[in-house]
C-alpha cells in the first residue's frame, strides 16, 4: 500500500472531523466495550479524569528535571453556570499545585471559561483563575484556539494581562496573521507560546502544517523572541524542527528565558534529550472527563499515530 502525503491529509481530516461529532462521541462513549478501548487510546495523551492525576504526573516529571503546565481540558462552554462551574476547577488546581509544585503553571482555553457566551464571562472567569493562580505563587498560560477567534482570544488577553501581566499567551506559528501578533504582544512581559497550530485553517489563513514557509514562520517568530531575551516557551515535538533551533540559535536557546516545552505522550524521550543538554524543559499534562476533542486532535496532527492507538489498544498495562 502505497500511504503518500494525501492519504495522510485525508486521514488527519476525517480525524478532526471525529474529533467534533458529538454523536459519534455520545455512541462511542455510552458502549462499555467501545469506551473502554478509547479509554485505552487516550491514556497515553491524558494523566486521568480527577486533577489529582494530574498532580503525580506533575510531581513525577519534576523528578526528571522538567517543570509543569497542567490543563483540565474541555470544549467550547457555550452556558455561563457551565463556565463558571469550569473556571471553580481551575482556581481548585491553582491552590492544589501551589502546595506541591514549583514552576507549574496553569494552562486553558478561554471558551472553556466561557468566552464564546459572551466576552466578559469569558473575562470575568479568565480573571478568577489569574487571581487564584498568583496567590498560589503560579500563573496562567491562556491556549490558541481557531482562527476566527483569535481576535477575541488577543483582545481578552490584553484586558487580562493589563492586570495580571505574568500572564501567557500562544500564538501559532502557521497563521499568516501572526506575525502582527506577535508585534501586538511583544511588549507585554509574559511569556509567549511559539506553536505549530493544529486546527483545520484554510490555506488563505494559515500555511500548510509541516510545510517550509511554516517552519519558516516558526524559526523567525522563535529567534525574535530569544534573541531579544522575551520569555518564550518554544512547544513542538518536532526532531527536525528542534534540531534547526539548535542550528539556528545555538548556545541562545540556554538562556533562563527560554524553554523548550512538549505534550505529555509527545516527544517524552527527546524532551529528556533537551533536558540533558542543559536546556530546560516543560511538559503540558492534561486531564479531565472531557477528552474525546483533545485526544483526536493530537492523533489527527500526525495520523501514523493511528497505528501507535493500536497497539496501546493491545497493551495489557492500559
Amino acid at each position: 500500500m502505497n500511504i503518500n502525503d494525501s492519504t495522510l491529509a485525508r486521514a488527519a481530516d476525517t480525524l478532526r472531523a471525529w474529533a467534533l461529532d458529538e454523536e459519534l462521541k455520545a455512541r462511542t462513549l455510552a458502549n462499555p466495550p467501545a469506551a473502554a478501548l478509547v479509554a485505552k487510546v487516550a491514556r497515553r495523551y491524558i494523566a486521568g479524569e480527577e486533577a489529582s492525576a494530574a498532580v503525580e504526573l506533575l510531581q513525577v516529571n519534576a523528578a526528571r528535571g522538567h517543570r509543569g503546565s497542567i490543563e483540565c481540558v474541555g470544549e467550547s462552554v457555550r452556558e455561563a453556570s457551565v463556565a463558571e462551574r469550569e473556571a471553580a476547577e481551575f482556581v481548585a488546581l491553582a491552590r492544589r499545585i501551589g502546595h506541591v509544585a514549583e514552576n507549574a503553571t496553569i494552562s486553558f482555553d478561554l471558551s472553556h471559561v466561557g468566552s464564546v457566551v459572551s466576552a466578559e464571562v469569558g473575562l470575568r472567569n479568565a480573571l478568577t483563575v489569574a487571581r487564584a493562580a498568583r496567590e498560589a505563587g503560579t500563573s496562567i498560560m491562556i491556549s490558541a484556539e481557531g482562527s476566527d477567534r483569535t481576535d477575541l482570544v488577543l483582545d481578552l488577553y490584553e484586558r487580562i494581562s493589563d492586570g495580571f501581566p505574568e500572564t501567557g499567551i500562544t500564538l501559532q506559528a502557521r497563521l499568516h496573521r501572526t506575525p502582527a501578533d506577535l508585534n501586538r504582544v511583544i511588549g507585554r512581559p509574559g511569556p509567549i507560546r511559539v506553536v505549530k497550530g493544529a486546527f483545520l485553517e484554510p490555506e488563505s489563513v494559515a500555511h500548510q502544517r509541516d510545510s517550509e514557509a511554516m517552519t519558516v514562520a516558526y524559526v523567525e517568530m522563535a529567534t525574535m523572541l530569544v534573541r531579544g531575551g522575551h520569555r518564550v516557551n518554544l512547544a513542538t515535538h518536532d526532531p527536525a524542527l528542534v534540531t534547526r533551533l539548535q542550528d539556528e540559535l545555538g548556545d541562545a536557546l540556554r538562556g533562563e528565558h527560554v524553554e523548550f516545552e512538549m505534550l505529555q505522550g509527545l516527544g517524552t524521550e527527546l524532551l529528556d534529550s533537551l533536558h540533558q543538554q542543559g536546556l530546560f524543559t516543560r511538559e503540558y499534562i492534561v486531564y479531565g472527563p472531557e477528552w474525546w476533542l483533545y485526544v483526536l486532535n493530537r492523533i489527527a496532527e500526525h495520523p501514523e499515530r493511528v497505528i501507535q492507538a493500536l497497539a496501546d489498544i493491545n497493551d495489557q498495562e492500559r
